[in-house]
């Protein structure tokens, strides 16, 4: 339920979104950018300052604005289906789904799977219009590195929010694809569970294999993946502590 230190400022739908203090100011953005002014200015030096500026802010607007698009959908897919989400809240600029009760059973298991499948679906479904447009855009133009931008974030919304780890959309579908086989949600949590165990392996190794190929960011990514989904296999990181952050 919603705490006093939280404050409405708004609705979609039939939900309300919040926010905590100053703890919306966007951060995630102003860091997006900067760091992005600092690549561009390294890797292209005979940019000008207009076109170093208008690299990070488009790139900037297509990676996060593809974030936003995916939970805003499925903000938008459980409103529609009569389940909605009960709260969006902002930090640091970006949104958080949060459903006060993971297990409720006045959803049913078809219900869940949907709710969780609708932002992978929808960055899916954005992939043949940016591609498109990508290919009609001039190679090493600002607008090209645009819809590079946005492809590669739809591409990786679509594809790595489906690792079935809790927190992210593939855990929920996994767990509600195994109750309505017949399990219990308890039954299901621990094969997410148990499945987790390899993914970290695999997810570590794709990591040191990154690494070894020079690729920093992906796998510093991968690395978090793996780490998350050892400690969902421990134990040791429950599923209503990722998604239900303290007020």
């Amino acid at each position: 339920m919603m705490e006093n230190n939280l404050r409405v400022i708004g609705k979609l739908g039939d939900t309300p979104v919040l926010v905590t203090g100053i703890t919306w100011l966007p951060v995630t953005q102003l860091a997006s950018f900067l760091g992005l002014l600092w690549y561009d200015q390294r890797r292209s030096p005979g940019r000008t300052n207009c076109e170093h500026v208008a690299f990070a802010g488009m790139t900037t607007a297509a990676i996060l604005g593809s974030e936003w698009a995916h939970n805003l959908a499925h903000l938008t897919v459980a409103h529609q289906i009569g389940q909605p989400m009960d709260e969006m809240r902002i930090y640091a600029g970006m949104p958080r789904c949060i459903y006060y009760d993971l297990d409720d059973h006045a959803v049913t298991p078809r219900q869940h799977v949907i709710r969780a499948a609708a932002g992978p679906l929808f960055n899916a479904s954005m992939l043949p219009l940016l591609t498109t447009l990508r290919q009609q855009s001039r190679p090493g133009s600002l607008v090209r590195e645009l819809w590079d931008a946005a492809v590669g974030m739809n591409l990786f919304l679509a594809t790595v929010s489906l690792l079935p780890i809790p927190g992210i959309d593939g855990g929920p579908l996994l767990k509600w694809t195994l109750v309505k086989q017949g399990r219990s949600p308890q039954a299901a949590d621990r094969v997410v569970r148990q499945v987790n165990g390899p993914l970290a392996a695999i997810l570590g190794l794709a990591s040191a294999l990154a690494y070894l190929g020079g690729k920093r960011l992906l796998a510093l990514l991968l690395g978090l993946l793996s780490g998350t989904a050892l400690g969902v296999s421990r134990g040791w990181i429950q599923e209503t502590k990722i998604l239900n952050p303290p007020n």
